[in-house]
């Protein structure tokens, strides 16, 4: 395909060659995130998983926030949802160690007693809102007990519908369960599809997608088993996300830490979480992807704290990833014990949430010394935590 003259040097290619050259140079890698969505995809994952800040899950159903609110004895109507999220999103400084917020659709559209629309509050701290767009769990018939997660019909249009409200990220959660025969092939393979189709669905239309594959904690498994079964689903949903053409570096991660089960009787140092964890991580997940935040999976708001810190202050092994928090009831617990609901308590409240967010901030630096003044210890698990 080449001509070469011996006066000169020169190679010449034949005419073939040149359009093959041509071709190749013009190729395209298949990408789910048009071309001029990328660099501000990069922009908004980098800026979530940004040094000594990460996610307020803020994001629950208004079945599940109604547990919250009525363990502090008060009804779950709009005006309460609405009052606990205020005093959430309008803390002072919690944007120094809050870098994204998840929000419930009715959150995503609701305005504060004063009328500014949450969206707004969030964006004026250079919070990124983001939004949780699955519709929750179904059973798959056949399995034992075992879940897919719904909500893949028409969601461009949700989504669509959600970026012209001002979301710049958005979380999809699939959850699996360990049991003797669980999780089953099936279901792994269910999940890590509906998770990546939700992932290309978000980038092609302009949202970082939270990908959130949690292996829960329920069970009497070891951290051993833990450990396999992590990877495995990571393993799977990362081949997924390839055979969509998701782009990994527009995109974030939302696993659970490798522990043992709930009714394992073992509890494990922080830095023995961090050394599983991070040997999990290190076998399946790509380095190309900006940021893992970690999902608490129950643990108190000082264990999920003292983990990440673990996990960041350990030296000597490769973590390409940043390693960060989106916590729900690990940021949120304090806070709401301290409100309880009323308007002279709003202040503490504040005050209990914002330790946590630094707390955490810290952690993501490795730096948090531990024992925060409003730390609380006791365990935030929920047996069948499926929201």
């Amino acid at each position: 395909d080449r001509v070469s003259t011996q006066s000169t040097g020169v190679v010449i290619m034949s005419e073939p060659a040149q359009k093959k050259r041509k071709a190749d140079e013009a190729f395209n890698a298949p990408c789910a995130a048009p071309k001029q969505l990328q660099a501000e995809l990069i922009k908004t994952a980098r800026a979530i998983a940004a040094p000594g800040k990460g996610i307020l899950a803020a994001d629950e159903s208004t079945g599940t926030i109604g547990k919250k609110l009525e363990s502090i004895g008060i009804e779950n109507n709009e005006t309460n949802r609405r009052d606990y999220r205020e005093l959430l999103f309008r803390t002072p400084d919690m944007e120094k160690y809050i870098s994204g917020t998840i929000l419930y659709e009715e959150t995503l559209f609701q305005k504060a007693a004063d009328g500014t629309p949450f969206v707004d509050i969030l964006k004026s701290k250079g919070v990124i809102p983001g939004i949780k767009v699955d519709l929750g769990l179904k059973v798959i018939p056949g399995t034992d007990g075992e879940f897919v997660t719904q909500g893949l019909t028409d969601l461009d249009v949700r989504v669509q519908k959600y970026v012209k409200a001002g979301a710049k990220f958005a979380k999809w959660r699939a959850v699996y369960k360990i049991g003797e025969h669980t999780p089953s092939q099936l279901a792994i393979n269910l999940n890590a599809e509906s998770l990546a189709r939700y992932a290309a669905i978000c980038q092609a239309n302009g949202l970082v997608p939270i990908v959130e594959p949690e292996v829960l904690i329920d069970g009497d498994h070891s951290v051993e088993k833990c450990a396999y079964v992590s990877e495995v689903v990571f393993a799977a949903v990362v081949k997924a996300l390839n055979d969509h053409h998701v782009f990994l570096e527009g995109s974030l991660l939302k696993p659970n830490m490798t522990v043992p089960g709930s009714d394992s009787g073992k509890k494990l140092s922080p830095n023995e979480v961090a050394s599983w964890t991070i040997r999990t991580l290190q076998r399946t997940i790509p380095a190309s992807i900006p940021g893992i935040m970690f999902l608490s999976g129950g643990q108190s708001e000082e264990e999920a704290s003292l983990n990440l810190n673990a996990m960041n202050a350990l030296s000597g092994t490769s973590k390409p990833w940043a390693l960060s928090f989106s916590y729900g009831r690990a940021l949120q617990n304090s806070a709401v014990k301290a409100w309880k609901g009323k308007a002279e308590n709003v202040e503490a409240a504040k005050q209990a949430f914002f330790a946590r967010a630094k707390a955490n901030g810290e952690s993501q630096l490795g730096k948090y010394a531990g024992g925060s003044a409003h730390s609380a210890g006791e365990s935030l698990f929920e047996k069948g935590y499926y929201y």
